[in-house]
């Protein structure tokens, strides 16, 4: 079973990281957008590159972070029943949540996913704009990065779930070490 925690906890240290990486985006994302409204009001110029960078950093900071904000429990839940429920029934609702709802939503947006970001990067898709940013293909692997990294975390999620419902609840580590 320590093995199982260990697995676990390696997922979680793996969107640890994504996270904390992704959310930088969110600096970027206001600067660009500050200098973006400087440099229109003071010159009354614009850059369709950067303004599409908006638009990559946008993307970033939801789609790669998603894994990450599960981890930490930041996702919409109505926690009106959740909330005082002991430590087995939880297990039970994230667990059964995983595998009847996150799981297959996952799985259909890979499946609808893969050959959309195949085939961009097929044709080195780049924007329709000429002056644009020509890596639209990674934007476009956003959605992988985002299904792949909250597949993982329901795995984590599950597995913590299992050690709880079998009794082996102090392998189950509540909060992430910093430094993973």
């Amino acid at each position: 079973m320590d093995g199982i925690a260990k697995f676990a906890r390696s997922i979680d240290g793996l969107n640890e990281v994504i996270g904390k990486i992704t959310a930088w985006s969110a600096l970027g994302l206001v600067l660009v957008q500050f200098g973006i409204v400087m440099i229109n009001y003071l010159y009354s110029e614009g850059s369709i590159a950067v303004q599409e960078g908006l638009t990559y950093m946008h993307s970033l900071l939801f789609l790669g972070a998603a894994g990450y904000t599960l981890l930490h429990n930041g996702h919409v839940r109505v926690d009106i029943v959740y909330s005082k429920m002991d430590e087995k029934k939880k297990a039970w609702v994230n667990l059964l949540g995983t595998i009847i709802i996150l799981f297959p939503v996952l799985i259909i947006i890979g499946i609808y996913a893969l050959p959309f970001v195949s085939q961009s990067w097929q044709i080195m898709e780049g924007s329709i704009e000429t002056s644009g940013l020509h890596i639209v293909y990674i934007l476009k692997s956003m959605i992988l990065l985002f299904v792949v990294s909250t597949f993982l975390q329901g795995v984590s999620i599950s597995l913590h779930s299992l050690l709880v419902l079998k009794g082996y609840e102090h392998l189950v580590e509540e909060d992430i070490v910093e430094g993973v």
